[in-house]
């Protein structure tokens, strides 16, 4: 997945997007291979008030720096490499203790990107056009038509409530097949062609990400 997203034009421009935010001030980030898995905000709690800080994860680093216009100006910028990071489990204590319960070793999968799919990932015959929006399965992350994910399924790890799934996951998931989801992922994928820039997403517009 990480390898197909390198040598994209999506990947590519996304990239270019993050560089432009931080402006003159931070530090050029395209360079061949390197591949914005996923974007969000962390709030950093500090003596006085707690503070937002947008972070940009990529395959080789972690990028974060201070909120001056949401989405479109940070400063601050910080890089941290991620070769020799390691994770470790450490007890919570006091108010971060989770309850006992066990953290979820399943975890959201990653998108498509909009500009990968012109058609439905899953019926290959629905076009997306300004009427017909894309919607992203939150099982196996693939850019589907509304028709083919008209259902919803509770995925704890992701929601409390059911969210949008497309009908080939819903089936998997109904039969308790879940692992089988991702496995036919790659070569649907590799078969989606390009679509244009002016498509859009019917997911940016959910206002609970539900949809």
């Amino acid at each position: 997945m990480v390898d197909r997203l390198a040598n994209s034009e999506a990947n590519t421009r996304r990239i270019s997007i993050v560089e432009n935010c931080f402006g003159a001030a931070g530090q050029p980030l395209t360079i061949p291979g390197r591949v914005l898995i996923g974007e969000g905000v962390l709030t950093k709690l500090c003596r006085k008030k707690p503070k937002a800080r947008q972070f940009f994860l990529f395959n080789d680093i972690l990028v974060y720096g201070n909120i001056v216009i949401q989405k479109k100006k940070y400063n601050k910028q910080h890089i941290i490499p991620l070769e020799n990071v390691t994770i470790d489990s450490i007890q919570d204590e006091g108010d971060l203790r989770n309850g006992g319960k066990t953290p979820s070793n399943e975890h959201a999968a990653v998108w498509v990107p909009d500009s990968e799919a012109t058609v439905c990932m899953r019926c290959q015959k629905a076009k997306f056009t300004p009427v017909n929006r894309r919607h992203h399965c939150r099982k196996c992350g693939f850019v589907v038509c509304g028709p083919c994910s008209e259902k919803r399924f509770l995925l704890p790890s992701q929601s409390s409530k059911p969210v949008r799934i497309c009908d080939f996951c819903y089936d998997l998931l109904s039969t308790g097949e879940m692992t089988a989801c991702q496995s036919t992922r790659s070569d649907s994928y590799s078969q989606s062609p390009k679509s244009s820039p002016n498509d859009v997403s019917d997911d940016d517009e959910d206002e609970d990400s539900s949809d």
